[in-house]
């Protein structure tokens, strides 16, 4: 077998001007009028190889996410999911495009329950037929496609084909993954449909070596019919392959090819809330964005940090409050807007986060954090909620690209949990995004709750592409991350980072994860100092020092002078491409 140069992999990306890491502060801060960020070299250089010949924003993604779905299946795919804002420099309209996946017509709200009143384990439900939702990701990338691509649909699929025929080396993160999970992959048809663990694996049932280079001729052979018509995902031998797989022992699923053939991803109004002089835009419901935009408008009236920013930790200790306060409203609230109703304008209701921010205090942690009333700052009747707990495991990407009219995509993509629910269909995985509903449909207080799982229904998500727009309505900021439910603090840090402490993008995707959720504070030990973990136990918080934050935040700042300035995250394999005109 070849050895693999991973050294050699960076070289050749330093190149074609693109850059890890460790040098992309660099490479930023030269004038580069178009820049992609996302956290795979060769999804970094397809989307910027379509720029380079002439493609938009929308263009460069479409032929990111389809090298993501090949070399990156452990986060998205084709056969997932997800949000992607996109803004027009032209018109300056932000616009988002939902391919947020929904529920079968035969879902009901137990599906997820065992005989005995029990929920499912996750496990189990994961990898299982139950846990796919109809795709959504190709019908978003077509609409987005309509409505701004500038090359001919189908050519954005050349660079992944060509990996999926001609094969791929495998990176260390995927090897290490496969490594860690491979418990979870069905290796015998008794415990469910075996391709993956094939695929994975060599003949000694070893996982494949980093280096190993993997061919997936079935994903060429479905690329070639989704550049032919896009609708060929949702009809033809394709989807008849998804039904089939769906419906495999042992807990099969009840998807239809008429539920994929039914399915159309949505065109919507961006969320925006004012911040100092600022907007902060992201997706509406089902999408939590509303939770990075309530942590913003809490801390704009909480104590005020002070001037050592970073390295302050009473300032983290302000940041983890609005996180708590934020996570409350979004557990109990969110949920898919179309059928049911969440409130919006009140969660994010300047006196609602004012009244909510004055439990803030710069000496000490709230006691008990629980969701307050929104609906009391919104027209209509009030509506009850019941807690919802869910299970939002990390398998998701996020990326950026900036083209050279200006144009912006900020792009959240996912299969959920880590190759999805590890069935496969035309060489993709399958995702597991129903696992996203509440397995409940009630609460201990036999309250209704929102994120319950109904026919149609699109799940709640954690997925939160944020663009920021300046005082004249001009792009100035993107970001966004993988990450689970954690996607909220991980995405509201690089705001703090820039928009308060003054960092630049990669120092800001560089500070310490922290997750502030319930009543307890996770914060990564190896970043974070020891003395601000003291100083937030001192405060009154239960902190929980992990090994380990699973983002992989993607960010493109804007100054004013019109250089852009990336920053990728180190905690996976990212890269910035810049663009020359």
């Amino acid at each position: 077998m070849k050895k693999f140069d991973y050294f050699a992999v960076l070289t050749v990306c330093l190149l074609s001007a693109c850059a890890t890491a460790t040098d992309s502060h660099s490479v930023g801060l030269k004038a580069s009028p178009a820049m992609v960020v996302t956290a795979n070299p060769h999804a970094s250089k397809a989307g910027a190889d379509i720029l380079r010949a002439g493609g938009s924003a929308v263009d460069a993604a479409i032929a990111i996410e389809a090298v993501l779905s090949l070399v990156e299946p452990q986060s998205s795919g084709l056969a997932g999911g997800g949000f992607m804002t996109h803004f027009d420099a032209e018109t300056r309209a932000l616009t988002i495009y939902d391919g947020r996946e929904t529920a079968p017509a035969s879902a009901t709200a137990d599906m997820f329950m065992l005989p005995e009143g029990k929920p499912m384990g996750f496990i189990a439900a994961k990898t299982s037929g139950l846990s796919t939702g109809v795709p959504g990701m190709v019908s978003l990338l077509h609409l987005a496609h309509q409505d701004h691509g500038r090359i001919k649909w189908g050519e954005h699929f050349s660079q992944a084909r060509l990996l999926a025929t001609e094969g791929f080396a495998v990176l260390p993160r995927l090897h290490g993954l496969i490594q860690r999970f491979s418990r979870f992959i069905p290796k015998t048809p008794d415990e469910g449909p075996v391709a993956a663990y094939h695929y994975f694996h060599d003949e000694f049932g070893e996982p494949v070596a980093v280096g190993h280079v993997l061919k997936n001729p079935d994903y060429a052979a479905a690329l070639e019919r989704i550049a032919a018509d896009p609708s060929n995902f949702y009809r033809g031998p394709i989807a008849e392959q998804i039904v089939t797989q769906v419906a495999q022992a042992p807990r099969a699923g009840d998807l239809t090819k008429s539920d994929l053939a039914a399915y159309r991803a949505q065109r919507r109004a961006a969320v925006c809330m004012p911040y100092r002089k600022l907007q902060l835009c992201g997706p509406p419901p089902p999408s939590s964005w509303l939770a990075v935009a309530a942590i913003m408008g809490l801390l704009e009236h909480a104590p005020a940090f002070s001037g050592q920013g970073k390295d302050d930790p009473a300032n983290w200790g302000i940041f983890a409050e609005a996180q708590r306060l934020a996570y409350a409203d979004r557990d109990r609230y969110v949920a898919d807007s179309s059928m049911v109703e969440v409130p919006v304008q009140g969660m994010l209701d300047p006196d609602y986060l004012k009244s909510r921010a004055a439990q803030i205090s710069s000496q000490s942690a709230i006691d008990k954090v629980s969701a307050g009333d929104p609906w009391a700052y919104q027209p209509g009747q009030r509506k009850v909620a019941g807690f919802d707990a869910a299970t939002d495991i990390a398998g998701t990407t996020h990326f950026v690209v900036v083209d050279h009219a200006g144009d912006v995509v900020s792009m959240t993509a996912s299969v959920e949990s880590i190759f999805g629910s590890t069935r496969m269909a035309g060489g993709m995985f399958l995702n597991n995004q129903l696992t996203d509903f509440s397995f409940k449909s009630t609460d201990p207080q036999g309250l209704p709750i929102a994120n319950r799982v109904a026919p149609g229904k699109r799940p709640r998500s954690s997925m939160s592409p944020t663009i920021v727009l300046d005082e004249n309505g001009d792009f100035m900021m993107a970001t966004g991350s993988p990450g689970g439910n954690s996607i909220i603090a991980y995405t509201a840090k690089t705001l703090v980072g820039v928009l308060e402490w003054g960092l630049n993008p990669q120092q800001s995707v560089e500070l310490p994860n922290m997750v502030a959720r319930h009543d307890r504070v996770r914060i990564e030990k190896d970043l974070a100092p020891a003395e601000h973990i003291r100083a937030l136990r001192e405060f009154g918080f239960e902190v929980k020092e992990s090994a380990g934050e699973n983002s992989g935040l993607s960010v493109v700042l804007r100054h004013a002078d019109g250089r852009l300035e990336g920053g990728v995250d180190p905690r996976r394999e990212g890269v910035i491409e810049v663009v020359q005109p």
